[in-house]
């Protein structure tokens, strides 16, 4: 593997908040509007390209209306599929965030993995599931069921977390210890304390467990449900907690930066967190 990775996020604005067109014209158009930019990215050269939470539509957890339950589909299945064929004629390795129906009825938030010649790596379900005031997922979501796994691609291995996801520290530490040098977070996250906390708690993820962190947000406002505005700001930060490349607030746009992966190795050598843990120490973790 080549010790610097090219690696991109998209943060993208819905196209359509209108609740009278269809589910999957709405997404079709979300899909669409993603196509150039992963053209781009690889244009650009981009290894590993990760999208935002539920990417080809629009965040609707904020409702609780069940015709949301058509936007899911099987993992793998055909936008899976699709991205495949994208990431072998790219030569770029994708995550890819989706609403993932398992059987009738039962739905997770789920992350695909592909790799850089199009093989399918696997998927990561959402563990930690909100349910307040504008965040009502456990109407739309089962916790995952999968534990955090990491994917090894051509280029690096990552592994994802998923927007509320980014609170908990014990998953951000098992990505770690299972092998993760880049952790991807795809979120929705709006204005309000959610900013401010945006800059702390992910660069704190990289610094405590020594890898490399994308996070990415979605841009803009969207309709019906209006709970305000996405504000965008997708980046990369390294394992010292430097910010290597930022997205905007309001644009539509690729972020791409270079991750040295001797970094990791560089800090890892001198805060040896993962020699010095004790496990033996950290059982109320789990009881209490």
């Amino acid at each position: 593997m080549n010790p610097t990775v090219r690696c991109g996020l998209i943060q993208c604005s819905n196209p359509i908040n209108d609740e009278s067109v269809p589910v999957k014209q709405i997404q079709q158009a979300m899909l669409d509007k993603h196509l150039p930019f992963l053209k781009e990215a690889g244009k650009r050269g981009v290894q590993i390209l990760c999208l935002q939470e539920i990417f080809n539509g629009p965040y609707f957890c904020p409702g609780q209306d069940r015709r949301w339950y058509a936007a899911a589909e099987p993992i793998p299945g055909p936008t899976t599929a699709l991205m495949q064929e994208y990431a072998k004629s790219l030569g770029m390795a994708i995550v890819v965030p989706l609403y993932e129906e398992a059987m009738r009825g039962v739905y997770y938030n789920t992350a695909a993995v592909v790799d850089a010649d199009g093989t399918y790596l696997g998927k990561y379900r959402k563990q930690h599931i909100p349910q307040t005031s504008g965040f009502w997922e456990k109407f739309f979501f089962k916790p995952g069921d999968l534990g955090y796994p990491v994917f090894r691609t051509q280029f690096a291995t990552i592994g994802v977390y998923i927007c509320y996801d980014r609170h908990f520290p014990e998953g951000a530490r098992a990505l770690g210890l299972n092998g993760a040098e880049i952790v991807f977070n795809p979120s929705a996250t709006v204005a309000g304390l959610s900013q401010y906390l945006w800059k702390l708690e992910q660069p704190a993820h990289a610094v405590a467990n020594g890898y490399y962190v994308g996070a990415i947000n979605r841009v803009g406002t969207e309709a019906p449900w209006n709970i305000g505005k996405f504000y965008g700001h997708s980046y990369f930060v390294d394992p010292r907690g430097r910010f290597l490349a930022e997205g905007s607030e309001d644009n539509d746009e690729l972020v791409v930066a270079d991750l040295d992966l001797a970094v990791i190795d560089e800090v890892r050598q001198v805060w040896q967190f993962y020699r010095d843990r004790r496990p033996e120490t950290y059982g109320d973790l789990t009881r209490l």
